[in-house]
């Protein structure tokens, strides 16, 4: 078309139009958490209280989430923060998290992944064995205390409780996770070992196994497991009869015959229910470990490791969940029976009767 030819009544009226063209809605903002929720209700959707997050856990990752432009309207540290909280305790589809703050199913896939990762960065910083001297004896002083009852005293010089915890995975068929990864009931799982303090705080955390591997397998090819080996640590560690006897490693007496082996049997047991305690209240607090993860592998693995993480600051920021808060009757936190392997007596058996005759004679 000839440009001499436009009307000059027909160039007015397309301006006209493009002036009052509806601008684009941005409703990403619409309701600030903080604001929107009472601190009960906020807590109960996020597992945190506000304090907790804005001084507590967005400091420690904010600047990593920030851009240095307001290009593409990015969403702030604290929404992504929530949004990956939200995930976290509500094992929710995530385009249903994102039709709740309007954003896409996309976006909120890359937040979940992006603050996971950030979270568990810090593993080294709340995830790791007591080496102060004054720590070590505290630990030692609370592990007794466990094993209290009836007269009988606690075991001595215990490091932590050590077991495994099956965290399902979901959505398999979309991600290509192998048959290796079925475990003995059927369904497929992450086996995630965890060495538990006589708080319920994590000591050490191994995520990556699948879950058809046995607990003690994924002990002896455990960091942990080298450092006892070494002599980095020197103390000792209670797990189930799932577990090898050694000298840092304390098991039940399969066949107890006399008292002392019976009331050794249930100083341990005593002992050693921390850890199971604690997989109740780590699950309780994100339900996503008990429900499943539908996220691919890595991201599966990388978001154990920020819910251990989690845990820890929790409790260091003192910050408990509502007791009337009920569990959810789809948890499951009975660990999968094993047989015990069968291991040729050896230092660790000695060790075990040495300290039983210590404790009772």
């Amino acid at each position: 078309m000839d440009i001499q030819a436009i009307n000059i009544e027909e160039i007015e009226d397309i301006e006209d139009l493009e002036a009052i063209r509806i601008p684009k809605r941005y409703i990403r903002d619409a309701n600030n958490p903080f604001e929107f929720y009472e601190e009960l209700e906020f807590k109960r959707r996020f597992r945190f209280r506000k304090e907790s997050i804005l001084y507590g856990l967005l400091p420690k990752i904010e600047q990593y989430l920030m851009k240095i432009n307001n290009r593409g309207l990015p969403i702030s540290p604290a929404i992504q923060l929530l949004v990956c909280l939200r995930f976290y305790a509500s094992a929710s589809f995530q385009m249903v998290i994102g039709d709740t703050l309007a954003l896409s199913q996309p976006t909120i896939s890359r937040i979940i992944f992006r603050v996971s990762a950030l979270l568990a960065s810090l593993i080294k910083e709340c995830i790791k064995m007591p080496t102060i001297p004054e720590r070590k004896n505290e630990n030692y002083r609370l592990f007794r205390v466990l094993g209290y009852g009836n007269g009988a005293i606690g075991l001595p010089g215990i490091d932590g409780a050590i077991d495994c915890t099956h965290i399902r995975l979901t959505h398999t068929r979309f991600h290509g996770i192998d048959e290796v990864y079925r475990n003995r009931k059927g369904y497929f799982s992450l086996n995630v070992q965890t060495v538990v303090g006589p708080r319920m705080e994590f000591l050490d955390i191994v995520p990556e196994y699948p879950g058809s591997q046995h607990d003690s397998r994924i002990f002896q090819n455990s960091r942990i497991y080298m450092q006892y080996v070494q002599g980095k640590l020197n103390g000792k560690l209670v797990g189930d009869s799932g577990y090898p006897t050694l000298p840092f490693l304390l098991t039940p007496i399969g066949h107890p015959q006399t008292d002392e082996q019976l009331m050794y049997n249930t100083i341990h047991g005593r002992t050693r229910q921390i850890v199971e305690r604690t997989y109740g209240v780590w699950k309780r607090r994100f339900p996503c470990l008990s429900r499943g993860l539908s996220t691919k592998l890595l991201c599966s693995t990388t978001i154990v490791i920020a819910c251990a993480v989690l845990h820890n600051l929790a409790l260091i920021f003192r910050d408990e969940l509502p007791e009337d808060e009920e569990d959810d009757p789809r948890d499951e936190y009975e660990e999968v029976p094993v047989n015990p392997p069968h291991w040729q007596p050896g230092e660790g058996f000695a060790v075990r009767q040495a300290l039983i005759e210590r404790l009772f004679r």
